[in-house]
């Protein structure tokens, strides 16, 4: 688990990304939080967004690669991905999130030779853009 900072204020005051990648598939969840949020409000939105059954909480560090590279990455490419949805789409990343995580998990990735999708449920995703 990482954070995206330093993003602009949405319309509805969002400013951060909760970026969880699973350890197993490789899959990640993108979560639109706010700076503000207490250590109460974030435990309800993992409550609410993601299984907490099983689940170990390892926050990496700040440029520490060493700590948790497949974070880092991840992030380096959703920040790619939300540059890219700014600039055609006019700033308002926080409704592009899904698309970006829909993207990121249905693309091929060399480390699993498959697409994350592919690998967390045993298919492809159904898409309309195949």
């Amino acid at each position: 688990m990482d954070f995206v900072v330093g993003l602009s204020k949405t319309l509805v005051k969002f400013d951060f990304i909760w970026v969880v990648v699973d350890r197993l598939s490789k899959s990640a969840h993108f979560i639109t939080v706010r700076i503000d949020y207490n250590v109460h409000q974030l435990a309800k939105v993992y409550v609410k967004e993601i299984d907490e059954l099983g689940t170990q909480l390892s926050f990496s560090r700040t440029f520490h690669l060493q700590m948790n590279g497949q974070s880092e990455r991840t992030i380096q490419v959703l920040e790619d991905m939300l540059r890219a949805c700014v600039i055609d789409f006019g700033g308002h990343w926080d409704k592009f999130l899904p698309l970006c995580e829909f993207s990121y998990n249905n693309s091929y990735h060399s480390s699993i030779d498959m697409a994350l999708f592919e690998a967390l449920y045993g298919r492809g995703s159904r898409s309309p853009i195949r």
